[in-house]
């Protein structure tokens, strides 16, 4: 069964994240706030999560994802144990569930299918966090605006340009830049755009908070007057068999100097990596002063452990 797009949680208060709208626009801004308070006084929290212990099971290979989830629960008195490997194979997944909830108090997860998120929100008693599905990428998107807020000192009135596939990374961008306030563009090829119906969710969205999502075939439209231009690699793990034909499909959205060009001249360049140079963008733009990519890795650990404060005191 394919999972629901959009389950927003009927009580008042997160419990999950399965996905970006798990968390309230007051608790999204209340998150980034909090991010930032601890990115600037790490010691104030340093036993918050003290005898607390999180699980974090990993489908996928991972490098940011898990060495700022398992330092974020450490440098906030917790643990962490560490599970890598498919979900579901040897036991259904509402078993694992139930028998991490007996042991710990909190379940991160990195798996393929969104399915396997809403699978076990379903059955755990314990909080659920998505750490990357094939729709979403919450804790990537919840970095990301803590950078641009750090870069510009606002967000509301910013124009966030996506280029490349219309991805979990898109998807997530656009839903949380929708309810901050964010401008947001995304630019693919024909046949690659974000999924429609998370496309009209954010511009519900948008038009509430007074912004505007636009999806778009043109790159260079599309990074006119922005504030941020943001790539992604084109093919994810789990799309290996499509990468060289995703190569010549995506080689007129490569994030290059001529392109960046076409954005402000102070505009800040992104990507949630790792980063395929000389692919998805070069490596004169990825090692340019512009570039904000290690502060956005930085930022996942204190969104990070923002996210956990929230969901597990």
């Amino acid at each position: 069964m394919a999972a629901t797009l959009f389950q927003p949680a009927a009580h008042v208060g997160a419990t999950n994240l399965r996905h970006d709208l798990d968390l309230s626009t007051d608790e999204l801004v209340h998150l980034l706030d909090l991010a930032q308070q601890v990115k600037q006084s790490r010691p104030r929290y340093a036993s918050s999560l003290k005898g607390r212990y999180v699980t974090l099971l990993f489908e996928k290979p991972s490098l940011r994802t898990r060495m700022t989830f398992e330092l974020a629960i450490k440098q906030l008195g917790g643990d962490a144990v560490v599970q890598t490997g498919p979900i579901g194979d040897r036991e259904p997944i509402k078993d694992v569930a139930r028998n991490l909830d007996r042991w710990t108090d909190g379940i991160v997860a990195r798996v393929f299918s969104q399915d396997t998120i809403e699978e076990l929100a379903r059955w755990a008693k314990i909080p659920v966090i998505n750490a990357l599905s094939d729709l979403y990428h919450p804790c990537q998107a919840l970095a990301d605006m803590l950078t641009l807020r750090e870069q510009f000192g606002r967000l509301k009135g910013l124009k966030l340009a996506f280029i490349g596939d219309g991805n979990n990374v898109a998807h997530s961008l656009m839903l949380d830049a929708a309810r901050l306030g964010v401008n947001c563009t995304v630019a693919t090829p024909a046949g690659f755009e974000p999924k429609a119906e998370i496309v009209a969710l954010a511009r519900e969205y948008a038009a509430e908070h007074h912004a505007e999502i636009e999806v778009t075939n043109d790159p260079e439209d599309a990074v006119v007057a922005a504030n941020a231009v943001y790539t992604d690699v084109w093919a994810s793990m789990g799309q290996e068999s499509e990468a060289a034909e995703r190569q010549k499909v995506f080689a007129a959205y490569q994030v290059n100097e001529t392109l960046m060009a076409n954005a402000r001249q102070d505009a800040v360049f992104m990507h949630c990596l790792p980063a395929k140079r000389g692919q998805e963008t070069t490596d004169g733009v990825m090692e340019s002063s512009n570039s904000v990519v290690f502060d956005q890795a930085e930022n996942r650990l204190h969104a990070q452990k923002a996210l956990l404060l929230m969901l597990l005191q």
